[in-house]
């Protein structure tokens, strides 16, 4: 067994414009590859209407049920497993697709479910949205059909729409923190996306946002449940499950990637945040 395998947006048919939005059903049926654990170059976001079964996200395991809705950003590893017949709604887009109409590559980060954290991307509609977002995406899905360069604006603006329509609705216990505390939160996510191999100390994090130590915790630990040192240590550990899968991968290795000093200090980490060792973890796979 290999890695999981990463699929690009040009691989799924897309051939121009950097999106693809249509009925879940038939998107499955095309593309059955996407039935075991893939990653994705790209933005996914998908709406299920009917059906049942399990959908996997890093690892962790969800129910699949009418009216969810989840949101995943590129390099995140997942598959499903549906029970019968299956309805909704897919949209893929890739990295650029709103970087020259927005001029913020940045702007996907405000919204708290494009985050990468599971438990952050998979949302239950309340029924006043649940209409509303299946006629968002019945629209794109007439506009993808017929593209040209005006209905692609249009197309973006709709994205958009959904996105902003389920953002305002979200009644997560952040909701009513400051904007700049949720601003601290998302760059502090992001940083650790892109420093966990090397910065492991919530200080090292605390420098490079301006805050203090006890302040990141503090907001860590009222925004998130969890301390700043739990979020670096949840993300070395997500890349080692992610690594860990390629068999072809020695332990060894895996271990010096991710920068431990030696083999079996990774091996303690692993196993005090996992409950089992690297090797029993592959095993499972």
């Amino acid at each position: 067994m290999k890695a999981f395998p990463v699929y690009d947006i040009i691989g799924l048919g897309v051939t121009q414009n950097d999106v693809l939005v249509k009925p879940f059903a038939p998107y499955i049926q095309e593309h059955q590859k996407l039935l075991v654990p893939h990653r994705h170059s790209f933005f996914h976001v998908g709406y299920f209407t009917a059906g049942r079964g399990t959908h996997t996200i890093d690892f962790e395991h969800f129910q699949v049920k009418p009216f969810q809705i989840y949101f995943m950003v590129p390099g995140q590893v997942h598959h499903w497993n549906f029970e019968g017949e299956i309805a909704g709604y897919v949209l893929n887009f890739s990295t650029s697709f709103f970087q020259s109409f927005l001029m913020r590559p940045d702007y996907l980060n405000n919204f708290s479910f494009f985050s990468g954290i599971a438990k952050d991307s998979v949302l239950d509609l309340p029924p006043s949205l649940q209409i509303k977002i299946k006629k968002i995406f019945e629209d794109m899905i007439d506009l993808r059909e017929t593209i040209n360069p005006m209905n692609l604006d249009t197309l973006r603006v709709k994205a958009l729409e959904l996105f902003l329509y389920i953002s305002a609705s979200y009644t997560g216990k952040n909701q009513g923190s400051s904007l700049v505390n949720q601003t601290v939160i998302r760059n502090f996510q992001r940083l650790i996306d892109q420093n966990f191999q090397t910065l492991r100390l919530p200080k090292d994090y605390a420098n490079l946002l301006y805050v203090t130590p006890n302040y990141l915790n503090a907001l860590c630990s009222d925004m998130l449940g969890m301390s700043a040192g739990e979020l670096i240590r949840n993300r070395i550990v997500l890349e080692a499950k992610r690594l860990l899968v390629n068999l072809e991968l020695p332990i060894s290795s895996i271990a010096y990637e991710l920068n431990f000093n030696d083999n079996s200090y990774f091996t303690k980490f692993f196993k005090k945040h996992v409950g089992v060792t690297p090797e029993e973890f592959r095993r499972q796979f």
